[in-house]
């Protein structure tokens, strides 16, 4: 596997290597050893899984306090473009977003720490989206901000009329009003 970091301090793509021949293909696509030398020790505790259709956009999603999470996310079927925008306040790349296309082709994934508000808009016909995350689902801890804040200013490549949202996303608060992170 290999590593890479993003220009957001603990942001990271992962590579893994692909054994591919007539009968399809291999990876490994979790290896805690690996993991800690390139990024640190982290105990993921549960896996989660989605299937949604072209247009849907999921998030801008995060815990608050003590039920932050920390996430490995990727994609198995089909195509997103993942984000992950930065909500520590002492971090000199407050408010910035990461922005990385995970795709059953190229089988990256993204590394995302605690800290961090998440979210991802279906390219593909559909996609199956799979994340292990390394502190369990608090409902009183959730929050989400707009996936349209002109704050943060994400650069979707869709005509926002086609994004398919939920109605709780849609009542996402927008940067200015969020609980960030110390």
């Amino acid at each position: 596997m290999e590593f890479k970091k993003t220009f957001i301090d603990g942001v990271y793509v992962v590579e893994p290597k692909v054994f591919e021949d007539n009968r399809g293909y291999f990876f490994e696509s979790f290896k805690q050893q690996e993991f800690e030398q390139a990024v640190g020790y982290i105990d993921f505790v549960q896996d989660n899984e989605s299937k949604s259709n072209y247009g849907v956009l999921r998030g801008l999603h995060y815990q608050k306090g003590e039920y932050s999470q920390a996430k490995l996310v990727r994609v198995i079927r089909g195509k997103v473009l993942d984000v992950a925008v930065d909500l520590r306040k002492s971090s000199p790349t407050f408010g910035k977003y990461v922005m990385v296309e995970l795709s059953e082709d190229n089988k990256h994934q993204l590394f995302i720490p605690r800290g961090f508000a998440h979210g991802f808009l279906v390219m593909s016909d559909e996609a199956i989206f799979t994340y292990k995350v390394d502190n369990v689902y608090a409902p009183k801890a959730e929050a989400s901000i707009r996936w349209d804040d002109p704050t943060i200013g994400i650069q979707w490549p869709m005509m926002m009329d086609e994004v398919k949202t939920s109605e709780k996303d849609m009542k996402g608060v927008w940067f200015k009003d969020a609980e960030y992170f110390e």
